[in-house]
């Protein structure tokens, strides 16, 4: 008997090692600020639901590759999750509550589907923080099989991946090493990290600044002082004008990154904020 989720407490995440965040609970977390009537149980019972239709047909087989392919197959193709091609930005796309209702989800939050049905079925599957698309990576005798959860589990070969990481290296292809470095497994803060960096972009994209200024407020929970997500809360803040904040947050990023290369436009935000110019349009 599984006892019953519980989503932890924002103000709890910084202290806990990488290995002891629990990506599910957070993630639920991170939705629950947008769907408060959110019920981590249901979702939690749902994605063991996913693992006890297959447990014995996984338990059966025993080489790994096999085992994911059965699992890929029961979510993509029996239970009909696929990636939001048509709607990729759409914010329901990273928020888990709204995957497992519509079935549809971006590359982090359909890996993360993924690593949660295998996981309880005792497959290792971990996320990649690839350039471009998050992926999945999974142990196999002769090294690792990386699959694509946003093309129901595609598996990609050698030269597929150092062809999708080339543009995001500056036109270089990675040798060996390089792409080893890049494949190699994501950390669960990592992943939360991601999941909220790309609500920000979709929220800024839309001039929404309070869900903008919210996604960076729990990238800071997860990491306080990141620089980024200071940067991008203090520019939020000016945006909805809050004065106060945006100058806390743009100072303590240009302290942590003085050579950054936007540190010369922040500083003239700031003396603006300073001066009391009128709040931006």
């Amino acid at each position: 008997m599984r006892a019953g989720l519980t989503l932890p407490d924002w103000y709890s995440l910084a202290g806990l090692a990488d290995e002891s965040l629990p990506l599910l609970a957070t993630a639920l977390l991170i939705a629950r600020d947008e769907y408060p009537q959110l019920d981590p149980e249901a979702c939690d019972t749902l994605l063991q639901d996913h693992a006890e239709q297959l447990r014995g047909e996984i338990e059966a087989i025993e080489p790994w590759p096999l085992k994911m392919q059965a699992i890929n197959r029961h979510l993509f193709e029996e239970l009909g999750y696929a990636g939001n091609h048509d709607q990729y930005y759409d914010p329901r796309n990273s928020y888990l509550n709204q995957v497992f209702e519509r079935r549809l989800g971006n590359p982090i939050s359909l890996a993360m589907v993924q690593m949660e049905v295998a996981r309880r079925l005792g497959v290792p599957l971990d996320g990649v923080s690839f350039p471009g698309h998050f992926l999945v990576r999974l142990p196999v005798d002769d090294g690792v099989l990386v699959m694509d959860p946003f093309n129901r589990g595609r598996p990609l070969d050698e030269e597929e991946l150092r062809a999708r990481a080339r543009p995001h290296l500056g036109g270089e292809m990675p040798d060996d090493e390089a792409l080893y470095r890049i494949l190699s497994p994501a950390s669960h803060r990592s992943m939360l990290m991601r999941m909220l960096r790309n609500l920000h972009g979709v929220y800024s994209d839309d001039d929404d600044w309070e869900r903008a200024v919210r996604c960076s407020d729990r990238i800071l929970k997860l990491a306080p002082d990141n620089p980024e997500a200071l940067r991008d809360r203090g520019l939020g803040y000016f945006h909805l004008g809050h004065r106060h904040g945006a100058r806390q947050d743009l100072g303590r990023y240009l302290q942590l990154h003085p050579e950054a290369a936007d540190a010369g436009s922040l500083r003239e935000r700031l003396v603006e904020l300073s001066s009391g110019g009128s709040r931006p349009n």
